[in-house]
């Protein structure tokens, strides 16, 4: 061997450069195969080999990756991977680190969602410019949707608790499987034909991407354009987006937050009819303050001129003014008490009193005071408070 500066490597030191040169060339990929040598230790790991016709790799699934995905790994299971290559340095194995698994279907369907995704979005199906705007105070809404799931009774729930005095349809239509689509489509379309509904919910609750085929559909993207009557798209998934979304004129992120985005809330009114209220109350008084004033100032330059005539002429002229203030006050007076008997009738509709007068009931927590709208805000052994028509009483959650 010739005697040169060469550095001399050992095998752990080999390894570690080997392992970094790997893991800077490669960055983090999506690898198909089939599962085998599946292996779960006491560990929580996962370790196992994905293979094709040709080759394979050693794959490592650590406890806290392995406990977030929503699949059973199993062997001879083809399934989509993510992750980076490295090299296991005690002993030199070239391996993968997956830090995603999911079944290869769904892979399929996720690039099938990009492919619709793009070609719908260069017919300009997505372009907000042709979105419309809902109206402020809809009174006919249409719900399509499946009439036994939990998103139709949220719906319904959180409508009834916001505004009253809307009317409510539903179109009920299967929200997955096969005839889901077609059933969705036809929905959309009797919705139109009707022309009853000002403004249409379509949606479910949250699942996996194969339960939302049907509001990743082009047809039910292509009526949802089509449709003539603004769409509220309320697909139960907050993080991910379905076709449905991007076409729809409006998206929520979930059914509960569709209603409430459809509807103003009767609370909000109340305060800003009080709130008008007390506005006009105040303007009406600084009116007739004015009005007295000047009152005042005339009859104090009145009593200033010494003629006898002409103070005659100027009380005669007082009287007039006088009367005519008089009726011009009466006449606004009788305006604005019309004005606030016919806000007083509207304030009265949407109040909630008159909600608790028909059996229905206010719950908040005794300690905190906030509403309670849901079974998941309450706990066993937490205090309620319960306010009726006519009183109000304390309950504890059994």
């Amino acid at each position: 061997m010739e005697s040169i500066t060469e550095h001399v490597y050992t095998p752990s030191e080999l390894n570690r450069e080997v392992k970094l040169h790997l893991e800077a060339g490669f960055p983090r990929i999506l690898l198909e195969a089939e599962i085998s040598n599946l292996s779960r230790p006491a560990s929580g790991h996962l370790y196992f080999t994905l293979k094709d016709n040709g080759a394979q790799i050693k794959c490592a699934m650590f406890r806290s990756s392995a406990s977030r995905i929503s699949v059973r790994a199993e062997n001879g299971m083809n399934v989509q991977a993510r992750g980076r290559v490295s090299l296991y340095e005690p002993r030199g194995d070239y391996q993968f680190i997956v830090d995603g698994l999911r079944d290869a279907g769904e892979g399929i369907l996720q690039r099938q969602f990009e492919e619709l995704k793009k070609k719908l979005a260069a017919e300009g199906l997505f372009d907000s410019a042709r979105k419309r705007d809902l109206p402020t105070f809809p009174y006919r809404i249409g719900l399509i949707t499946s009439p036994s799931g939990a998103a139709v009774r949220d719906l319904l729930h959180i409508l009834q608790r916001r505004w009253p005095l809307a009317q409510v349809r539903v179109y009920p239509v299967p929200v997955q499987g096969t005839d889901a689509p077609v059933k969705i489509r036809a929905a959309i379309a009797a919705a139109n034909s009707h022309r009853w509904a000002e403004v249409l919910i379509i949606g479910r609750g949250g699942g996996s991407i194969e339960d939302l085929v049907a509001f990743n559909d082009e047809y039910v993207a292509r009526a949802v354009f089509e449709s003539h009557i603004p769409v509220i798209s309320a697909v139960g998934h907050e993080t991910d987006f379905s076709i449905c979304d991007f076409v729809a004129d409006l998206r929520a992120p979930t059914p509960s937050a569709a209603a409430e985005l459809a509807t103003p809330d009767q609370l909000a009114l109340k305060n800003a009819f009080q709130g008008t209220l007390r506005q006009l109350q105040r303007r009406i008084r600084d009116r007739l303050q004015r009005d007295f004033q000047r009152l005042d100032h005339a009859n104090h330059r009145l009593q200033q001129q010494h003629p006898t005539a002409r103070l005659k002429d100027q009380s005669r002229r007082l009287d007039s003014c006088g009367e005519a203030l008089q009726r011009t006050m009466q006449r606004f007076l009788t305006e604005r008490s019309n004005r606030l008997a016919e806000l007083a009738r509207t304030l009265n509709a949407v109040s909630p009193l008159e909600t608790l007068g028909r059996g229905y009931a206010i719950v908040t927590k005794s300690e905190s005071g906030a509403t309670v709208s849901s079974i998941s805000q309450v706990n066993s052994g937490e205090r309620l408070s319960t306010r009726l028509k006519d009183g109000s009483f304390d309950s504890t959650v059994v």
